[in-house]
């Protein structure tokens, strides 16, 4: 079992920047894959990035070159930092974990954190 918390959500200026974290604990953290999805209001969730235990990345086509993600294994956090927000990229973000790699198929979730951007 694995528990996931995130945070660093709020509100941004268009063109800004956040970085989010996502806190786990339970079992051994750097054995998981981690993703972020999110989900804006009215719309289905949707994939956002991911970071794989040995550290390697995809990230959806509408975030490729605004995201990154990285991951501390000794802070069992990973952390997306999400540069030149657009008011798209409003919606509420998830972090999820996973043993497997790929763009679905997470088995943890955390509670989300929102994230608005403003014109």
């Amino acid at each position: 079992q694995v528990q996931l918390v995130e945070s660093g959500g709020g509100l941004v200026q268009a063109g800004g920047s956040l970085r989010l974290s996502c806190a786990a604990s339970g079992r051994t953290f750097r054995s998981y894959n981690i993703g972020w999805f999110r989900q804006a209001p009215g719309k289905e969730r949707e994939f956002v990035v991911a970071i794989s235990w040995s550290g390697n990345t995809i990230y959806a086509d509408s975030v490729k070159g605004r995201f990154t993600i990285s991951r501390d294994n000794a802070k069992n956090t990973a952390y997306p930092q999400m540069n030149s927000l657009k008011t798209e990229d409003t919606a509420v973000y998830y972090c999820a974990a996973s043993t497997r790699w790929g763009r679905d198929g997470y088995d943890y979730w955390g509670q989300g954190t929102p994230v608005t951007v403003s014109s």
